[in-house]
């Protein structure tokens, strides 16, 4: 798939393929930061967003956190031509964020939007450790599966015939802990979840 202009326009722009307004958008950030933030018992800090395309999440972050620090990487060589040096945004992809320089070794946030079911099987699992390691919070990754597929909207050609207990296994083997509504944390912060919190 080319991650072009076109695509970007797609998905992001036009009222009849767009995946979320920016109200959408701007509500799932404030969840998302809600809920790291009661997890971490302290503010977000320092946000590592992965597959950031235009960086989309960075304006709806500083709306509500100012001074927030934030990476994106993505590998659309578009969207970091347009965005990258005003939104911190780097050519790369999940499976290569060790080769990728000046970012975080580790994040209050990780955010991994719409991403990882356009990965193989085989290169998730790893991508899956990776984003493990730079977890210092809470990771927010949407995942979907074959049973998902009346739900959602926008490209879901990639969701394949994956099932729940494969991704949950993958998860759990990458040191991840589900807590629900695609939030995870790792044995950094297992500590601060409840026995019931847990859906693992």
């Amino acid at each position: 798939m080319r991650y072009d202009k076109q695509y970007f326009e797609k998905w992001y722009r036009d009222p009849r393929h767009r995946v979320r307004t920016s109200t959408e958008l701007q509500r799932q950030v404030r969840f998302v930061v809600g809920m790291a933030e009661h997890l971490l018992n302290a503010p977000v800090r320092t946000v590592l967003d992965i597959g950031a395309g235009e960086g989309a999440w960075l304006p709806a972050l500083r709306k509500i956190r100012p001074r927030i620090k934030y990476w994106g990487v993505d590998p659309s060589a578009y969207a970091v031509r347009r965005h990258g040096a005003r939104r911190n945004i780097r050519l790369g992809d999940v499976a290569s964020l060790d080769s990728i320089e000046g970012l975080p070794d580790g994040a209050d946030l990780v955010v991994c939007s719409s991403v990882l079911n356009y990965i193989p099987p085989a290169s998730l699992k790893s991508a899956l450790r990776q984003l493990a390691q730079r977890t210092d919070g809470m990771a927010f990754l949407e995942l979907y599966t074959k049973r998902d597929l009346e739900k959602i909207e926008g490209d879901t050609a990639p969701i394949g015939n994956r099932n729940a207990s494969w991704y949950r296994d993958a998860l759990r083997d990458a040191g991840f802990i589900a807590c629900g509504m695609h939030c995870y944390v790792t044995r950094r912060l297992a500590g601060r979840v409840t026995e019931l919190e847990r859906l693992d």
